[in-house]
């Protein structure tokens, strides 16, 4: 990939080359970007889309890296990180939040403005681009819920504004796993509440949190998504699998639906792990657990 051309044309970007993902990631794993931009604004994410169309780069977008695996290949092309994008504004019950910025910051922006709906969100660590990606959830909350729209950019270059009709939203599942597009910003449609009681329930929700998952590793989050008449904690446990060791990582001793990074591991121990836990509950059970976790790059 020549540098002096990037240079040339996208000088403008901030841009990092064979940068290791392993520094962004929640799990710290995952090989370099061969390209890792961190635009600041939705034209700078349009240049360089314009630029990848020209020269037929292939590109893809990552938001706050926390329900992600990244191969320990790395991601070949141009890795376009939001983090940089990360203003949230609020006009009377609405906010609007740029794809970049974390969920969990939004949800306390909401209570400042004592703004109710986002309350299930508040231990969530993805960041709002992601969180659309997956329909994030939570203790009985979904995205959907409190979504009104969200301006996009297309694969052609195009920015347009797309609302919850449009996006096919179901369990951990948007249109955009499907269409090539990286989302700018979201707009949620809140309600005015009572400032204690919207605080009181997000202390409530965090405690649960921080009591039940091991927030003392490096994580994936939540890896499977839940199966149809299933718990996949209780499927872990009762397969004798909780607490196993594979390389550096461990099924948690915590939460049986988290793997956590206690000894260096890599991208590759998490997968086989997965794939073994996969495997074992399907053999034990008859039951197929799939990933809720995106799983990504060159092996």
């Amino acid at each position: 990939m020549d540098q002096q051309h990037i240079s040339t044309h996208l000088s403008h970007v901030t841009y990092l080359l064979n940068e290791p993902l392993s520094h962004y990631t929640y799990t710290k794993t995952g090989g370099p970007a061969d390209v890792l931009f961190f635009p600041k604004s939705a034209q700078e994410v349009k240049d360089i889309i314009d630029y990848c169309n020209q020269e037929d780069i292939e590109w893809l977008c990552l938001g706050n890296s926390s329900n992600l695996i990244v191969k320990d290949g790395g991601i070949s092309g141009f890795v376009i990180m939001l983090t940089d994008m990360n203003a949230i504004q609020v006009d009377g019950t609405t906010i609007t939040a740029e794809a970049g910025a974390k969920l969990i910051d939004t949800t306390y922006v909401a209570l400042e403005h004592d703004l109710t709906g986002l309350e299930f969100a508040c231990g969530i660590p993805g960041s709002i681009g992601g969180a659309a990606y997956m329909n994030a959830g939570a203790y009985g909350g979904e995205l959907v819920d409190v979504f009104d729209s969200c301006e996009v950019i297309l694969a052609d270059g195009t920015i347009q504004k797309m609302t919850k009709d449009d996006l096919d939203f179901s369990y951990r599942h948007s249109k955009f796993q499907e269409l090539k597009a990286i989302v700018l910003s979201v707009t949620f449609n809140l309600e005015k509440g009572d400032h204690d009681l919207i605080k009181a329930r997000m202390a409530e929700l965090t405690y649960l949190r921080e009591s039940k998952q091991p927030l003392e590793y490096p994580s994936c989050g939540s890896v499977f998504k839940r199966p149809e008449g299933h718990f996949t904690g209780k499927l872990i446990q009762d397969a004798g699998l909780q607490g196993l060791v594979w390389g550096g990582a461990q099924i948690s001793e915590k939460h049986a639906g988290f793997i956590v990074n206690i000894n260096q591991a890599t991208a590759t121990d998490y997968i086989e792990l997965i794939q073994h836990i996969q495997h074992t509950i399907l053999e034990e059970f008859n039951v197929t657990l799939e990933t809720e976790v995106r799983i990504i790059g060159r092996d």
